[in-house]
């Protein structure tokens, strides 16, 4: 279950926040075969003062982190961050060297989903790809 975090400057991500939900959500989908249907995202637009970034980044420096359950292979990961890294700039007009992602797998019996924990939880795509 993938869910997303994305961080940046409000007066960066705001006006881009469908388009870059989209790109996002198309990458999740190829790389983990994840049905389209399921968009689990979160904006974090903060202001001037509340986001930090060191040289080397310009006002578009934006973070990405993926939370997902683990069992995806080391190929099927580094898929999806090629993915974001070739459709998530272009959306802003940022350089890839704006752009942070991390990817975070953890265990299914450390989620808790609709009610259940997640190793309880029929899914309706596969996790070991």
């Amino acid at each position: 279950m993938p869910t997303a975090k994305i961080y940046g400057l409000k007066r960066i991500l705001d006006p881009a926040k469908s388009q870059l939900s989209d790109a996002i959500h198309s990458c999740v989908s190829e790389a983990l075969n994840f049905p389209s249907e399921k968009r689990l995202q979160r904006f974090f637009s903060l202001a001037e003062q509340d986001f930090y970034y060191g040289e080397g980044r310009s006002e578009n420096y934006i973070i990405i982190e993926i939370a997902l359950f683990e069992g995806r292979s080391k190929d099927t990961i580094k898929k999806l961050i090629t993915l974001l890294y070739e459709r998530v700039p272009p959306v802003v007009g940022m350089d890839k060297r704006d752009l942070d992602i991390m990817v975070f797998e953890l265990p299914r019996h450390c989620w808790g989903l609709q009610g259940e924990p997640g190793d309880e939880q029929q899914l309706g795509y596969e996790v070991s790809i």
